[in-house]
């Protein structure tokens, strides 16, 4: 008898290539143009080429919200993906740790730049906990709606008890110990802020969606994507490294121009 050692079905799923959905990474990417576009705007304002109120104009902070919230719905429609496979927790930790690692480095980057206003509880830092979050709550179905909704309404709701009865508390949820939470009562000053709450309700919301398209538009969601759509897919697959590249190359293009015009 052949003494052989078999692939169980764990060790043959860790081991076979994870098939990608086009339409998610394409999604995905065009958040990533979308996000581009709009901090090479603000580079530019920060440079004072072209002065712009990004704290306050609507436009701006409209734009800042359409684009994490579509980033984090393609995060939650991967999870939703990885989910329904079954993938390996091993592949899980692999990807949270290069996030994880990822937001360290532009905690770091962005004290250096802006020491007063540094990113310490950015989209990357978000994430990495939400991700987490997201993979061990996949298993709840159709109550992830309802938990998205009370996810998205409660920043509301603890600023509106923080501001009554619980007024003694907003000190300390304002803090940096807590703000991470997103039950505040004044935003906090950073360049970057992605608190958990309402963000992980979007989340939610893109792994229900993602169930819910696999259970019911399996066949759309795998159909490939036409030719002209290939950039976009092949940019939402390496959606990390561009975001960490694309900052670093806009300011020191801008930073060289600078430099021309005033040479």
């Amino acid at each position: 008898m052949s003494k052989s050692r078999h692939l169980t079905t764990a060790d043959a799923r860790m081991c076979e290539p994870v098939r990608r959905y086009d339409r998610v990474d394409a999604l995905r990417g065009l958040a990533m143009v979308w996000m581009a576009a709009f901090h090479f705007c603000f580079d530019l304002s920060h440079f004072g080429y072209w002065p712009q109120d990004f704290l306050g104009d609507p436009f701006w902070t409209t734009q800042r919200t359409l684009i994490v919230s579509l980033f984090l719905l393609c995060a939650g429609m991967g999870q939703a993906v990885a989910w329904q496979r079954a993938i390996a927790w091993s592949r899980f930790w692999h990807r949270w740790a290069q996030v994880a690692a990822c937001a360290l480095l532009v905690t770091v980057g962005s004290y250096f730049m802006f020491p007063r206003s540094f990113i310490y509880f950015g989209v990357l830092h978000g994430m990495a906990l939400m991700l987490l979050i997201a993979r061990l709550t996949a298993g709840w179905g159709a109550w992830l709606w309802p938990a998205g909704a009370l996810a998205l309404l409660s920043p509301w709701l603890a600023a509106w008890l923080l501001q009554g009865p619980f007024a003694d508390l907003a000190p300390l949820f304002n803090s940096r110990a807590l703000n991470w939470l997103g039950w505040v009562t004044r935003k906090p000053f950073t360049e970057d802020y992605v608190p958990i709450l309402p963000w992980l309700g979007v989340m939610w919301w893109g792994v229900a969606g993602g169930q819910r398209l696999m259970a019911r538009h399996a066949q759309w969601l795998a159909r490939p994507l036409a030719d002209v759509a290939a950039p976009l897919v092949v940019l939402g697959r390496y959606s990390l490294s561009f975001y960490m590249l694309h900052q670093p190359v806009m300011l020191g293009m801008l930073m060289l121009w600078g430099r021309l015009v005033r040479a």
